[in-house]
């Protein structure tokens, strides 16, 4: 008999009885099944949600895959077809040079979606950088990268966007790299809070009492208990660089044309609002969805399973 259930035995008698009462534990964590309940109750719930991932989905796959959405070239176009209205064999209506908009705006997915891969992953790293190192360094470093920070956050995100492409260079990449850069300072202030926060917690203190050197408490304690709240704000920000993206595409940085970026589908069809609404209002439709889509999505993993669970 293991010392453990001797002690907790009160009388001498149930141990010679073997009536030794079972040592209580503490709640069990949930089974994988479990949570998987929980998952699907969570989704279940929310059918904006469900909504939104089928439409980031979507979007995605158009990225990647065109081909499986549509088959027609959306550079070609037939001027004998031109400002036909959405229909069933052109569902997004044909534009001034009778080309299949609808074509277009799957084919623009990518070089928008391009785009705002690199200027999110450029506003992570770099961002994410500046704060990491002055939360966890402190003192003098913390005072320089914060007061650059606050340059930053003076100047409004669209005319800095603006500035900088204009000294890289028209083009998708350089449009992106313009928007990154914008939105640094707000990922190295978030970053910078949550290193804050975490580095006075009593585990990394204990960690450094223990002799753990500082690369090992930054990598095993400080980064992945801070990078919650930025991954979160990663995805919020995917939205509004969506939406700066096709902006500067719109004022013509982008993608020369006939490049069917979703900007510069948009300022196309704006000359023809009179009798091809469709040119505009379309392609303007699938910006919106995809930035409400990703901005419900953040909005669930910042509060909502976190309340739920």
């Amino acid at each position: 008999m293991s010392q453990s259930l001797v002690d907790d035995i009160d009388d001498p008698a149930e141990a010679a009885l073997g009536l030794a009462r079972p040592v209580e534990t503490g709640p069990e964590p949930p089974s994988v099944p479990g949570r998987r309940a929980g998952i699907r109750r969570f989704l279940l719930r929310r059918p904006g949600l469900l909504l939104s991932g089928a439409v980031l989905v979507l979007v995605v796959l158009a990225s990647f895959w065109p081909d499986l959405f549509t088959s027609q070239d959306p550079l070609k176009g037939v001027p004998s077809e031109n400002f036909r209205a959405p229909s069933g064999s052109h569902w997004f209506g044909t534009d001034e040079l009778g080309r299949d908009v609808f074509s277009r705006v799957v084919h623009g997915a990518q070089l928008s979606l391009k785009a705002t891969i690199i200027a999110v992953l450029v506003a992570f790293v770099v961002g994410g950088l500046l704060g990491v190192v002055a939360g966890f360094v402190g003192r003098w470093v913390d005072d320089v990268l914060m007061r650059f920070v606050d340059v930053l956050l003076s100047i409004p995100a669209l005319f800095l966007s603006l500035a900088l492409v204009t000294a890289l260079g028209y083009g998708t990449v350089k449009v992106a790299v313009a928007v990154g850069i914008a939105s640094v300072a707000s990922f190295a202030r978030v970053a910078r809070a949550e290193v804050l926060r975490v580095r006075q917690a009593v585990f990394v203190e204990a960690s450094r009492a223990s002799g753990a050197r500082w690369y090992s408490v930054l990598g095993r304690h400080v980064l992945p208990n801070a990078a919650g709240p930025v991954i979160v704000l990663a995805t919020l920000d995917f939205g509004a660089s969506i939406l700066a993206v096709s902006a500067l595409s719109f004022l013509g940085y982008g993608a020369p044309p006939p490049a069917p970026e979703w900007g510069t589908l948009i300022s196309d069809g704006r000359n023809y609002l009179a009798n091809a609404w469709w040119l505009t209002a379309l392609p303007g439709l699938a910006i919106a969805a995809t930035v409400l889509a990703t901005n419900r999505i953040a909005r669930a993993l910042d509060g909502e399973w976190s309340r739920q669970r």
